[in-house]
Order: structure tokens, then C-alpha cells, then sequence
């Protein structure tokens, strides 16, 4: 039986969670900055235990990472003015979506500009017998890569690959047939940054 890859006719209503999505888009800014001589308290609201919080410069290199202890407000100091002149970001990864907070370091000064704040919006996989649904919130619009993997013996084979472009909502379903002979790798790849889902039996 050769395995492949089938688009979905049928009719698979992808409601799930992107209503929740959609009103996180519309909500006001979800941390406070507090910046001082050398100090720069940073204020994150309504996380929740598991959430990553990392610093990162201009090429993607994390120089701090923490997982939030527990859910609710977090509070913590930084002396951001010890990194070197560049731009930087906090990034706030959650459940449904990711934060970023940049700003910049220009002799021992700190600035952030709150118009350029960003939130990016994950992909969500909800796996259904031999039935993936993909779906993606995209309010910029971007382009969205979509692969499927055939996972065979110590191999993987492209079975699937799409460009999908000028879209805020996507909602994809895809039959996945062989499923009994090996796994399947889904990834979604947009904004530089991948995320990827393995189906097994």
C-alpha cells in the first residue's frame, strides 16, 4: 500500500479555541516595564506555570531562559544595561501564542519602544484517527509552509508541501493513510521561527 497524502473534502469544522485566539489579539499589552539606573524590573501578567521567558539578541541566541514556577502575576529585576550596544527582545512563549518585547542597549541605556511589541500566534495540531487538522491564526497575514513527512524505517520522505499566503485564518485538514507502515511529521514554518507535530499509531 503506498502511503499518501489526501486533502480533506470532507467537511471538518475547525471552530476549536480560535475564538479564545481571537480575543488574546485584542487584549492591551500583558507586562509592565519599569526602568531604572540599572535596573529594569519587568512586570509579566497572567502567566501561567510552564510558560518560557527568554532574553535573546538580533541573531536568535538566548542568553536567559526561565520557566514561570507558577501561574498568576511574575515580577523580576534585570540588568540589562551588562549586555553589550544591540538589540534584543523578551520573548514570552505560552500555550496558544508567543510575546516578544524588544529593545535596544546604547551606552548602559536601556530603551523599549512599545510599538514594536509582537505577538505571533502558534499553530494548533489536533490529531483524529488518520485525520490532522492544522489550523493557524495569522492577523499580518504572512506567509505559512506547510510539510508532511512520511516517517518510514530510519527515513523520511516529503509526502505534502504548501505555501500559504494572505490568509488570517487557516484551517487545514489532511487524510493521512499508511499510518499502520510509520509516523508522519507535520511542520508549519512561518516568521523564522518552525514548529513541528509527530503522529504515530
Amino acid at each position: 500500500m503506498k502511503n499518501t497524502i489526501k486533502n480533506s473534502k470532507k467537511g471538518i469544522l475547525m471552530v476549536i479555541m480560535f475564538t479564545t485566539m481571537l480575543s488574546f489579539a485584542n487584549e492591551s499589552s500583558l507586562f509592565k516595564i519599569k526602568n531604572e539606573a540599572t535596573r529594569t524590573s519587568l512586570t509579566l501578567l497572567n502567566v501561567k506555570q510552564g510558560n518560557l521567558l527568554s532574553v535573546k539578541d538580533v541573531n536568535g541566541i538566548v542568553l536567559y531562559k526561565e520557566f514561570m514556577q507558577k501561574s498568576g502575576n511574575y515580577t523580576k529585576g534585570f540588568d540589562l544595561t551588562a549586555l553589550p550596544d544591540g538589540n534584543y527582545i523578551f520573548e514570552l512563549e505560552k500555550d496558544l501564542e508567543i510575546n516578544t518585547i524588544p529593545f535596544t542597549v546604547n551606552s548602559n541605556t536601556v530603551l523599549f519602544d512599545k510599538e514594536k511589541e509582537t505577538t505571533v500566534f502558534k499553530p494548533m495540531f489536533i490529531v483524529k484517527d488518520d485525520m490532522v487538522m492544522v489550523s493557524k491564526l495569522d492577523l499580518k497575514e504572512e506567509p505559512v509552509n506547510i510539510k508532511i513527512y512520511f516517517l518510514g524505517n530510519y527515513s523520511e520522505e516529503l509526502m505534502h508541501s504548501e505555501s500559504i499566503e494572505n490568509t488570517k485564518a487557516i484551517h487545514k485538514a489532511y487524510k493521512l493513510t499508511g499510518l499502520k507502515y510509520g509516523g508522519y511529521r507535520i511542520v508549519c514554518q512561518f516568521g523564522g521561527k518552525e514548529f513541528t507535530k509527530i503522529i504515530n499509531i
